[in-house]
């Protein structure tokens, strides 16, 4: 029988990358806390700081005034009289139970994921920083002229504990009020108003509610610091009003809005400050 020898079959060489199309390099989802690293840092902190507090043997659900006092809370006499100023600071820090965390640290995580794109993650600390800082300012001076009558000589507590985010949550929610009007942002203008409206209900029902309780605080025993409310609100509108949103602009213009910012609120609080120091005298 002869031998049957096929046809030699072309060889089939792997394409050689230069004659490949250029392939889109795969992009890997960011989790979600590199997409807002400062919001998840703020919170961070704050949960730790409480864990803090309840390892020191301060209850959980309702730590006493010492407690609260020795963690950082604000109090008009230990800052007026006791020059502890870095209160104005550590009180932003400090919370009055479990529930008042989690309210709080859940109001800062949504609007902290809104505000970080549009101001960047310094933009956010620095807003959350000064415009507690407002607030608590604010509280002080309040406080200062509504119990300056009660200062026991020796003694420099005098007046209500204030602690708590929520005055630099409502400094957020007014800065996002600026922000989000805008028109650089590449998002619907529909959608802008809606969030936008959010935004602002939101301010106005927590300041109402908070009214309506320190109203009847005699009665509760609950007091809310509206005055801290109010102070960051305001703060928040004016840091905002000289910035540009991130999202949208160049680099270089939202920088310098940013430094402006920035300058405009810290030198306002610096003045405000030292007329609160000579307010004892």
């Amino acid at each position: 029988m002869g031998s049957y020898n096929p046809s030699p079959q072309p060889e089939i060489l792997p394409p050689r990358a230069e004659d490949s199309p250029p392939q889109a390099p795969a992009r890997r989802k960011r989790p979600m806390w590199a997409v807002a690293p400062a919001t998840y840092v703020l919170v961070g902190i704050n949960c730790l700081v409480f864990l803090a507090m309840t390892l020191d043997r301060a209850s959980p659900m309702a730590p006493s005034t010492d407690d609260l006092l020795h963690w950082g809370a604000d109090n008009v006499g230990a800052v007026l009289l006791g020059g502890e100023w870095i209160r104005i600071v550590t009180a932003m820090f400090v919370h009055v139970g479990i529930i008042h965390l989690a309210t709080n640290m859940w109001c800062l995580w949504n609007l902290g994921l809104l505000a970080e794109p549009l101001a960047g993650s310094f933009g956010l600390v620095a807003m959350y920083l000064l415009t507690g800082a407002a607030g608590n300012l604010l509280s002080t001076c309040v406080n200062w002229f509504e119990y300056r009558n009660t200062i026991v000589p020796g003694y420099a507590f005098f007046g209500p504990v204030g602690a708590g985010a929520s005055g630099a949550v409502f400094g957020i929610a007014g800065a996002l009020i600026v922000l989000l009007k805008s028109p650089r942002l590449p998002v619907p203008p529909q959608e802008l108003k809606r969030l936008r409206r959010s935004v602002i209900y939101f301010a106005a029902i927590n300041l109402i509610i908070g009214g309506g309780i320190s109203l009847g605080s005699q009665l509760t025993g609950i007091h809310i610091d509206n005055m801290a409310h109010i102070g960051g609100f305001s703060c928040g509108l004016l840091f905002a009003v000289p910035m540009v949103p991130r999202v949208g602009s160049a680099r270089d213009q939202f920088k310098e809005r940013l430094q402006l910012a920035v300058g405009i609120v810290v030198g306002i609080l610096v003045l405000f400050g030292f007329y609160l120091s000579k307010l004892p005298g």
